[in-house]
């Protein structure tokens, strides 16, 4: 991300919990973070990506604690909460880790399908369990959850990923009114196809790549950072009436349904 003056967003001195920080969307987020004057709390299974962010926040001057933390598991999450304790009080939440495993419904092995909700549902509640206490307590608070197009728009072939995409929606929007009294607004960035590690074995074909931005309007497939501005942007008090909501965050790809319909006189040149 490049270095960009984000103090607008009110963020200096807030405490960012970021999940799946070892890479992609987890690290634009972590870096806008910093660059905006925040503190960060970098969990990731892998903790070697995840020190690796943290080395790439140093030149900000942020406060900077990198765990190794399996969201999927409570006794993890509940150990990273007491470590995150040491930067101070959880104030914004983002809940980004996730996994995907391929497999059509009839073939999918339960082993795969409790894996990927595991991470991408029940991990997300863990944290937001965790990493809330501090939010209710205070009674403010911001968590933004990363799902994808995915939730609203079936992925075929693979496995729980479009379900578990879809429950943090529905999670995120039960949570916008439990915990709203408490002053703590619940929001969810989807994005559209991104280049990042769990994603970039599909671009080493340069025609998949070519496919890929051919079928969105702004011609191009997003980077971590598109994501990471709407996040932020969610996370701060300049979206404090903001609750409850669904970013689509994918460069009008989802609108070109009836672009894929032969229209003879209607077609892009005519």
């Amino acid at each position: 991300m490049a270095h960009q003056d984000n103090h607008w967003l009110g963020l200096q001195g807030r405490v960012c919990v970021v999940t799946g920080a070892g890479g992609g969307i987890g690290r634009a987020v972590a870096l806008g973070m910093a660059e905006a004057g925040a503190s960060l709390v970098l969990l990731d299974t892998n903790l070697e990506n995840c020190r690796a962010t943290e080395a790439a926040l140093r030149p900000t001057g942020a406060k900077v604690l990198a765990l190794e933390c399996n969201i999927a598991d409570a006794d993890s999450v509940a150990a990273a909460e007491r470590a995150a304790q040491a930067i101070g009080p959880c104030d914004i939440l983002i809940n980004n880790a996730g996994v995907l495993r391929p497999g059509g419904l009839a073939t999918v092995t339960l082993e795969d399908w409790n894996l990927v909700l595991a991470v991408n549902l029940t991990g997300y509640l863990l944290c937001a369990q965790a990493f809330g206490k501090a939010m209710i307590e205070r009674r403010r608070g911001a968590i933004v959850h990363t799902a994808s197009i995915a939730a609203s728009n079936a992925q075929a072939f693979s496995g729980a990923y479009s379900v578990s995409k879809a429950g943090v929606a529905m999670m995120s929007r039960q949570l916008a009114v439990e915990w709203g009294p408490h002053g703590i607004r619940s929001n969810v960035v989807s994005p559209g196809m991104v280049r990042t590690p769990m994603s970039e074995a599909f671009y080493q074909d340069p025609k998949v790549l070519e496919r890929r931005n051919a079928t969105v309007p702004l011609g191009r497939v997003a980077t971590p950072e598109d994501m990471a501005q709407v996040a932020l942007f969610l996370a701060s008090d300049r979206a404090g009436y903001v609750n409850g909501q669904e970013i689509v965050v994918d460069g009008g790809f989802a609108s070109m349904l009836m672009s894929l319909v032969p229209r003879p006189g209607f077609e892009r040149g005519n």
